[in-house]
């Protein structure tokens, strides 16, 4: 019985080389995550300020197409105030609003690149003496830290180490898109300088035929000109 149970024993508990490839696997998980940390700074906007009385304050960011954006605000509370909220992109689209604002999360998803502005705006009626600046916390995420990971885990049943593969996936994925997009920028950037430097050349290349027809009808002037004073032969 003995010799069963140890047999069972050393079936059910992994080997030493197992053991050794999961600590490897997540040294490296470790290793690469503290590599992409300045990557998931980027990706997390937590700030906080004073906003006046009367007074409108806005923030913008420039975030890619078909990312996920979520955001958390406190705005504390004054007597006689009110804050509204207004999240809009360039065009002027409403992405979320809300009036008399104090506490609450907001999220969307962006339909292209583009530049995303958040204003609060204090509102308060004339003459009620002055009133204390309101201190307000914003706290945007978006991209791979806007994914709620747990329950994506619950509801994928996901172990702990599959779950950091999937965040390493996503956050690996969304480097690659930047660099896709500053490549594309470049070579934009780059169309756009040939063509000025063509037309430039060709305005030069215009510019001196230009000097050189009016020289020469100049000289053929000039020399009429004589001519008929009879300066010259």
């Amino acid at each position: 019985m003995r010799g069963v149970r140890a047999q069972a024993q050393s079936e059910t508990r992994p080997g030493p080389a197992a053991q050794w490839s999961d600590q490897l696997i997540m040294a490296r998980i470790s290793v690469f995550s503290l590599l992409l940390i300045p990557v998931l700074i980027q990706s997390v906007v937590s700030i906080s300020f004073y906003l006046p009385v009367r007074s409108r304050k806005c923030l913008r960011e420039e975030i890619h197409k078909d990312v996920l954006v979520t955001g958390e605000y406190e705005i504390s509370e004054q007597p006689n105030t009110k804050t509204n909220l207004k999240i809009t992109d360039s065009s002027g689209h409403i992405l979320y609003s809300k009036e008399d604002a104090t506490k609450g999360k907001f999220a969307f998803t962006t339909e292209d690149y583009d530049m995303f502005e958040v204003c609060f705006e204090s509102k308060s009626p004339m003459g009620t003496g002055r009133v204390p600046d309101q201190q307000i916390n914003l706290d945007m995420k978006h991209g791979v830290e806007a994914k709620n990971y747990e329950e994506i885990a619950k509801v994928e049943k996901l172990k702990p180490l599959e779950v950091e593969l999937r965040r390493l996936e996503d956050l690996s994925e969304s480097i690659v898109n930047d660099f896709a997009y500053m490549k594309k920028r470049e070579e934009e950037m780059r169309d756009t300088n040939e063509s000025t430097n063509m037309r430039v050349l060709y305005f030069s290349i215009f510019s001196m035929c230009c000097l050189i027809g009016l020289a020469t009808w100049q000289v053929f002037y000039l020399r009429r000109f004589f001519k008929a004073k009879k300066l010259i032969e």
